[in-house]
């Protein structure tokens, strides 16, 4: 069978909520919504080197304008709302901007195989280039383990990073 063309939904509890906040050692994440424009657009566009080498994929194809980023992050908070995936922005707890992270059904961003149908969620994450520098990359890695064995309940998480921290 082909399922190139398929999306495996997402499967949530009855009365699942998805955290509003997510703390991992100095990290903490929250829903992206349009209020990060600002730092979003400045982080997608002064890292988009190190998203294409770390994460891959085809977004970033370039320099996104705000009003591009706008609508993404518009999508995002509706996406959140109807639970069909979850992306959050992280910050440092004193207020530095990370990145972001994505929960995403199988079949969105990575392809769906028939080897893919055993994982639950697509997990992808990027870091501005001096949360890279200094580990945020690979401690973000770290507490996606720890949030998602913790409060989601995806029991076989597929991360779908090209660069994934040993």
């Amino acid at each position: 069978m082909d399922y190139g063309s398929l999306k495996k939904k997402l499967v949530l509890p009855a009365g699942f909520a998805a955290p509003r906040e997510l703390v991992y050692q100095d990290l903490v994440a929250s829903p992206l919504t349009r209020e990060h424009l600002a730092d979003d657009l400045h982080g997608v566009n002064t890292s988009i080197d190190l998203i294409r080498r770390t994460r891959g994929g085809p977004w970033p194809a370039g320099p996104i304008t705000e009003d591009f980023d706008f609508d993404d992050l518009v999508w995002h908070e509706l996406e959140f709302r109807s639970e069909s995936s979850f992306a959050y922005v992280v910050y440092t707890d004193e207020g530095e901007y990370v990145g972001c992270f994505y929960l995403y059904p199988l079949g969105g961003r990575t392809q769906l195989t028939e080897q893919l149908l055993e994982y639950d969620v697509d997990v992808s994450w990027w870091v501005v280039p001096s949360a890279y520098e200094r580990g945020d990359y690979a401690k973000l890695y770290g507490a996606l383990q720890h949030w998602l064995g913790r409060d989601f309940p995806f029991w076989r998480p597929y991360y779908s990073n090209i660069e994934i921290p040993s």
